[in-house]
């Protein structure tokens, strides 16, 4: 009865340890960020926050 319950453990884990297949894995192309065309592009809002508030001030 022993080695019956040792061979079901041990056919069980075996059994886990090949649960994939041969299949070659999927690869996807790396996906490539390109930068923006200028450096001020960062500096644009700032600046018409700047035009904002400075026509608001100039307003009271």
């Amino acid at each position: 009865m022993k080695k019956l319950v040792l061979a079901a453990a041990l056919s069980a884990a075996a059994s886990t340890a090949f649960a994939g297949n041969l299949s070659e894995p999927v690869v996807e192309a790396p996906v490539i960020v390109e930068e923006a065309s200028s450096s001020s592009s960062g500096i644009l809002l700032p600046l018409l926050l700047l035009v904002v508030v400075a026509a608001a001030v100039a307003n009271d």
